[in-house]
């Protein structure tokens, strides 16, 4: 299963905001088989945010859009995603009865646009929020606050699927030049794929579909080359934050 993640956010573009929910998706829907192909930021323009959502639900098997959701000037997301798929922006008898059954609310409390999902949206409750999410056809709408995003996406975690992807790693302390000849031996002898994410030390991942070729190809490069001494959270923090550092397709912030 194919999936796309469009964060929506002026803020985000502006680099005020630190983007956590990309990265948490991403790790959340590979955990379960899927596959992210394309992980893009938008600003809060409802044609821009359209056009994208359109793009990629052409080209992927689900879209996940996250900020933009409520009733403010520059919630715009899904009125967006109504635009996308051709439909109208209306009042959802479910969103309401929801929040006045479940979330606490009077319907008098709820700003206008509040209950506002495009027509034939499946509702997802905001537990931890007030602004519901939304599944239209491929397309699963969440709130950018991360709380809100979380739990939301425990509502549809089971409808992404796809096959298991098995992973191993091995630090190595030597540079990433000096590794090339047998990074490029590993790939040869096993059926697995093979990342290098330098930092203090380089770290070298194997993923794939076959976890006998998996430990056989970490096994294999571990014995050809210097392992780091790696005995502590510091030094591990340390290496994970390089790799974090090399995933430049990734752009920052959260939004609501």
């Amino acid at each position: 299963m194919n999936v796309a993640i469009v964060t929506v956010g002026d803020e985000l573009l502006a680099g005020e905001t630190v983007d956590t929910n990309s990265a948490w998706l991403a790790a959340q829907l590979t955990d379960r088989g899927c596959t992210v192909t394309r992980m893009t930021t938008v600003p809060d323009q409802i044609e821009v945010i359209a056009a994208v959502v359109n793009e990629y639900r052409a080209a992927t098997d689900a879209v996940v859009v996250t900020g933009g959701l409520g009733p403010t000037h520059d919630d715009r997301t899904m009125a967006a995603v109504a635009a996308a798929v051709g439909r109208e922006l209306e009042h959802h008898p479910a969103a309401e009865a929801w929040l006045t059954s479940e979330g606490g609310y009077s319907a008098d409390d709820l700003d206008a646009g509040t209950t506002d999902l495009p027509a034939g949206a499946r509702m997802l409750p905001n537990e931890v929020g007030v602004a519901p999410g939304a599944v239209i056809e491929s397309i699963y709408v969440f709130p950018g606050v991360p709380a809100e995003m979380k739990a939301m996406f425990e509502h549809v975690a089971a409808e992404f699927s796809g096959e298991p992807i098995y992973t191993e790693m091995v630090v190595a302390d030597e540079p990433e030049s000096a590794l090339l000849d047998r990074l490029e031996t590993v790939q040869e002898r096993f059926a697995v794929d093979v990342g290098s994410y330098p930092g203090e030390y380089v770290r070298v991942k194997f993923r794939g579909g076959d976890s006998d070729a998996v430990v056989a190809a970490a096994d294999w490069f571990a014995e050809q080359v210097t392992v780091a001494d790696i005995d502590n959270g510091d030094d591990v923090d340390a290496v994970d934050d390089g790799d974090i550092a090399d995933s430049n397709d990734v752009d920052d912030g959260d939004t609501s």
